[in-house]
């Protein structure tokens, strides 16, 4: 690995440039690292070791559920072995259920013959991970480039950065996040529409066990989650994300410690006992987004760049791994049969592999996000009969978990054992 430092108006030429990275740009990094090609990861921020938040609870706010799937592919890049001991908190069962009726759902790990149902990890643990992977490859990373503008060449892609730099590749990777400035650039059209809901986001102490389980609970303001992450002695903590209208979210904001916390214990139904303290919140506005193509010749989306979803069920960064992990296979099998990474053709082989499964995610989170919105009656009492007969079918239930998992269907090869 190497860091370049560039001269304003200097030319760097690469074969890949890959835009952001953030844990899915790294980790494609990561992927095509073993490859003869000259890889450029550039972000905009410093690309150095992330230090340890300083919140009063001691873990930062942004976390990742990571589900099995996730875990491999971090395994088979040797970044999940470069997390600090207890990084990460194995949460080996969900429940949840709705709070206008009786439905209720519980998931287990041990139904499934597995350990646990996923991991809850701070990001910036994962990134961290992540870069000291990097800096044992041939990856040249190049922080503080921010990206003002894109050309197309007869060679394929000119970045063209701060202070007069620009980088050169025939083939450019977005993975700048959901609020892309290179699928801008680029003229990539897309689909989105708000949620007219904030994620209000925080750590919490709990006076009671959170019994590695993940905990759901759909209000009619929308759902609740409380995340468990790693105990500290007799002391226990969750990361929380609440999703609510935006005026309620600016209430919830507006109160101090003691207040919110009450609301938290009330919202939850104290089934983890009095809520003691929160860290500081933090308040996102909700908005789905969904690129209609994620390829044209010579740039491709991943990650949040080419779909950003509700956080209902920790999808996100799910998706955007598994994104990273085809288009690494693409892309290798390209190299291997001669192919210009950069044709068309080769990019929409990621494409077709990839949409239609995010895709089917977001309309499943899509739906039950109405779903539990809704407030007529009928519907009330439908969506309880069916949490409730679906608690009751082990065989559909396993199914739906090994999936959500990434346990079944066709994977890409890093995230098969």
């Amino acid at each position: 690995m190497s860091t370049a430092a560039q001269q304003p108006g200097s030319t760097q030429d690469f074969d890949l440039l890959i835009v952001g990275a953030g844990m899915v740009g790294s980790a494609l990094a990561c992927a095509m690292a073993d490859t003869r090609l000259r890889i450029g990861l550039l972000d905009s921020q410093p690309l150095e070791s992330i230090p340890a938040p300083t919140t009063a609870s001691g873990f930062d706010p942004r976390v990742s559920a990571l589900s099995a799937a996730s875990e491999q592919i971090l395994k088979s890049l040797g970044a999940w072995q470069r997390l600090p001991t207890g990084a990460g908190a194995g949460y080996r069962s969900m429940c949840v259920w709705d709070a206008e009726g009786t439905g209720e759902v519980h998931f287990d790990a041990q139904s499934l013959g597995e350990s646990r149902l996923g991991h809850i990890v701070e990001n910036y643990q994962v990134q961290n991970a992540l870069l000291q992977q990097l800096t044992a490859s041939r990856v040249t990373l190049l922080p503080k480039v921010t990206v003002q503008g894109l050309v197309r060449e007869d060679t394929g892609w000119r970045l063209d950065g701060t202070d007069g730099q620009r980088l050169r590749a025939p083939l450019v990777i977005a993975a700048d996040g959901a609020r892309s400035r290179l699928r801008e650039l680029a003229g990539f059209a897309m689909r989105e529409w708000d949620y007219l809901h904030h994620a209000l986001v925080t750590t919490v102490e709990l006076s009671e066990s959170h019994q590695h389980t993940a905990w759901q609970r759909f209000l009619p303001s929308g759902p609740l989650a409380f995340l468990p992450l790693p105990s500290k002695g007799e002391k226990h903590f969750c990361s929380i994300v609440w999703s609510l209208l935006p005026q309620r979210a600016d209430a919830m904001m507006a109160l101090d410690d003691v207040a919110f916390c009450a609301a938290l214990t009330e919202a939850l139904e104290s089934r983890l006992g009095p809520v003691l303290s929160a860290d500081r919140r933090v308040c996102i506005p909700l908005r789905q987004r969904h690129a209609k193509q994620y390829a044209m010749p010579g740039l491709v989306l991943v990650g949040d760049a080419a779909h950003s979803i509700h956080p209902l069920a920790g999808q996100g960064v799910n998706l955007g791994f598994l994104d990273a992990a085809e288009l690494s296979d693409v892309l290798h099998a390209a190299l291997e049969r001669g192919e210009s990474l950069a044709e068309l053709t080769v990019l929409q082989r990621y494409e077709r592999a990839r949409m239609g499964s995010n895709l089917a995610v977001m309309a499943a989170m899509e739906g039950f996000e109405r779903l539990f919105h809704a407030q007529a009656l009928p519907l009330r009492w439908l969506r309880n009969a069916g949490m409730t007969l679906f608690d009751q079918t082990p065989l559909v239930k396993a199914q739906v978990m090994r999936r959500a998992m990434g346990l079944t269907g066709e994977l890409p090869s890093l995230a098969r054992p």
